[in-house]
């Protein structure tokens, strides 16, 4: 009885051992399916982008700026709407840009890009903005 119960113990074993992997693999898989499907591929970035008018402001120190930017959004409907908040858009730069002096702005781009999306997701009622890109930038 002793061979025949550790026969029964190895393949039981084995059996969990083997599901235990093909569940691991199955759903290391459907994590990555999920993520794949939110990600907007290049095309679909490229299609649901506006760019901006080149805009020029001061900023607190009296140096000026002249900057563009690449908004993304997440849907055609989202990308019209941005297109007709252009005005918007401006205001917000305006106002953020007369809080900054030459430093700030040369180190905190990255930020100025987070606060222009917060800002704009805030006003948005078709969709949100996924990222925005700063494509020009010069400083005086």
């Amino acid at each position: 009885m002793g061979s025949k119960m550790l026969k029964v113990l190895i393949i039981t074993l084995l059996v969990l051992v083997i599901g235990g992997a093909a569940g691991m693999v199955y759903v290391l898989n459907a994590d990555g399916e999920e993520k794949d499907s939110d990600e907007q591929s290049l095309d679909e970035i490229v299609e649901n982008s506006v760019q901006t008018e080149e805009m020029s402001t001061d900023l607190e120190d009296g140096s000026f700026v002249r900057i563009q930017f690449q908004i993304v959004a997440d849907s055609e409907k989202a990308k019209e709407e941005v297109e007709k908040r252009q005005f918007q858009v401006q205001n917000i730069l305006i106002k953020e840009l007369a809080k900054m002096d030459r430093d700030a702005f040369k180190t905190g781009l990255s930020d100025l890009e987070a606060l222009m999306k917060d800002k704009l997701n805030e006003v948005m009622q078709e969709g949100n903005i996924v990222d925005v890109y700063t494509i020009k930038k010069v400083l005086q």
